[in-house]
């Protein structure tokens, strides 16, 4: 199966590691992946009122890219691009008028004709691949390593584009049981990390990383496991403004998951960009014998 791959803005970035670690591991599983050779930016958020059209232009340009490439699935890693560009396409399809109105917008654009399917990488690991195939490239444990999943809002909500469950998801939980980890069930997996108040209001942040982060320690978990460049930036970097607020705040390391997937598959080191973690995963992995 062919994928076209939307990196997005911040996987080119602040989250490098996460696209060089999918791009490892997928690379060892065989997948056929393409990189769209001209890709703007998703348009970050999906516009929930029903006339704001303009808003919907960039992720169309991105599944208008997918189409003339010849791609019918899309594939995301970042789980904000994933929201935004799965509400867009299925938005276009099921309103057919404002798909019309939007391409006679896009004039000098060929139609979008609606074929183009968005998915998730965890979505396609678990549906194409097989959870029981990724395990088979596995080629160390994580020797017990007390993991907590966190999914977040963007991968599980509104109902119509989640891959898992809303309220008990599963997928990470399989995962990291697979690659040795004890894996820690928290039920604020699946709480909103704050998302874009980091910008303006560190202090929510705070106090929501403080809860998400704790809730986890306290169940026994040495690391969190997630799948989103903002989840990562609210629940790693923002700790230290958590240290600064609550005195009894305990840093712990957070890890994407495909890290972990790199690391279990033995991997070469230079694609695992802890170095860009806030709070240094090593002594854990040291700990677990990973490193």
């Amino acid at each position: 199966m062919r994928y076209a791959y939307y990196p997005g803005c911040t996987l080119k970035k602040y989250a490098e590691n996460l696209e060089k670690s999918f791009l490892a591991v997928a690379g060892a599983l065989g997948l056929d992946i393409t990189e769209l050779p001209r890709w703007n930016c998703c348009g970050t958020v999906f516009s929930l009122a029903d006339d704001d059209l303009i808003h919907q232009v960039a992720p169309l340009r991105v599944l208008l890219a997918a189409q003339k490439e010849g791609f019918d699935k899309l594939l995301c890693v970042c789980s904000m691009c994933y929201n935004t560009l799965k509400r867009t396409a299925q938005m276009l399809k099921e309103k057919p008028d404002k798909l019309r109105t939007l391409n006679m917008f896009l004039d000098d654009e060929p139609d979008y004709l609606g074929g183009v399917e968005v998915v998730h990488f965890l979505q396609v690991l678990r549906d194409d691949v097989g959870f029981k195939n990724v395990a088979k490239k596995f080629k160390r444990s994580m020797n017990g390593m007390k993991i907590a999943p966190y999914y977040g809002c963007l991968l599980l909500r509104p109902l119509s584009i989640a891959i898992d469950d809303q309220e008990h998801p599963t997928a990470l939980e399989e995962l990291l049981s697979l690659i040795g980890a004890d894996v820690i069930d928290d039920p604020l997996k699946v709480e909103c990390c704050g998302a874009h108040q980091t910008v303006h209001n560190k202090e929510v942040i705070a106090e929501r990383t403080y809860r998400i982060v704790s809730s986890a320690r306290e169940r026994g978990a040495e690391a969190i496991a997630l799948d989103c460049p903002l989840c990562d930036f609210n629940l790693d970097h923002r700790q230290k403004e958590s240290e600064r607020h609550y005195t009894d705040f305990f840093p712990m390391p957070v890890f994407y998951y495909t890290q972990l997937l790199a690391l279990a598959m033995g991997i070469q080191e230079d694609v695992y960009g802890f170095e860009k973690h806030y709070v240094n995963p090593k002594s854990i992995l040291k700990e677990h014998n990973l490193v």
